[in-house]
């Protein structure tokens, strides 16, 4: 199995609370085209190991003990490649930026993981490819500030308005604005909750 693949992804607030598209590149190996991830020249095929006859392991003693390690032949391939293709070295695989599309799903969160099976590393002579995980970072706002799914934002409010009450207008993340009625009397710190406006779960 090829090995999996981590990459770091940061977004901004607004991608994080509506869901968006990114596009990011990364290295890995996939399987080479020349070989279809044999290894061997075309026309040729790998043969079986004849050291570990095809297991990978080769068997020793020591003491008392029967022991195996990895073959050294064919390095646990359990085949060997007399003709190799020229592309790979006989690898099977070959190093390439990969471009990506990822869904970043309306509400994630800082270190939100998603999963992205079978776009890591190819695996060795036609084995499953790893995966990739995708570790998302969120960039701070200049207004906004996330607590789970609530949003928050100071509001500077003149002290008249705070003593009579008052309608103030407020941006929402998405673009828009809402009001927000302010009570007679309302003190310095107060809290206010507009229902409907924070992140999605």
């Amino acid at each position: 199995r090829g090995a999996d693949l981590r990459y770091n992804l940061e977004v901004t607030l607004e991608q994080a609370f509506s869901g968006s598209k990114a596009k990011i590149q990364f290295p890995t190996s996939i399987v080479c085209e020349t070989c279809d991830g044999s290894g061997a020249k075309k026309g040729s095929k790998p043969t079986t190991c004849a050291t570990c006859r095809g297991a990978g392991q080769v068997s020793f003693r020591q003491g008392f003990f029967q022991m195996s390690r990895t073959c050294p032949e064919c390095g646990g391939a359990g085949q060997v490649i007399a003709d190799k293709c020229r592309d790979c070295s006989g690898h099977g695989r070959k190093r390439h930026t990969k471009v990506l599309d990822v869904n970043i799903p309306a509400g994630v969160d800082e270190g939100t993981r998603l999963r992205l099976a079978g776009e890591g590393e190819a695996g060795a002579h036609g084995g499953e490819s790893g995966d990739l995980f995708v570790f998302v970072s969120v960039k701070p706002h200049p207004i906004f500030k996330r607590d789970n799914l609530t949003l928050a934002l100071d509001v500077p409010v003149g002290m008249l308005d705070a003593a009579l009450g008052a309608e103030v207008e407020l941006p929402t993340i998405d673009g828009g604005q809402t009001m927000l009625k302010i009570p007679a009397g309302s003190q310095p710190g107060r809290r206010f909750g507009c229902r409907g406006l924070g992140c999605q779960r």
